[in-house]
């Protein structure tokens, strides 16, 4: 895999779970439906079992092949970026939902 490639999934990962927890807070917001809440609580428990797997995954490769690690640790650096995202969409919509 090319470096470029391995930063460019974690971009992938990381704008897929942004654009996921995005619709599920502005949904919450303009509709005030709970599905969406429900949906953004399923969010916030898988979608961090799937980063912590793909941020797993990437360490080891980056551990075996010393090459890359820069690369590797590059598109773990983009992942975590989605734990303060989380942190404040979490609290904005508990603070909505009670």
């Amino acid at each position: 895999m090319k470096d470029q490639e391995i930063v460019d999934s974690g971009k992938y990962v990381f704008g897929l779970f942004f654009v996921m927890g995005s619709i599920c807070l502005l949904g919450g917001l303009l509709t005030k439906l709970e599905a969406f809440a429900a949906g953004g609580y399923l969010l916030i428990i898988f979608g961090s079992i799937l980063n912590l797997f793909f941020v797993l995954g990437l360490l080891i490769y980056g551990m075996i092949n010393k090459a890359k690690s820069k690369a590797c640790l590059k598109a773990v650096g983009i992942l975590l970026i989605n734990i303060p995202i989380a942190v404040l969409y979490a609290v904005i919509g508990i603070s909505l939902y009670t």
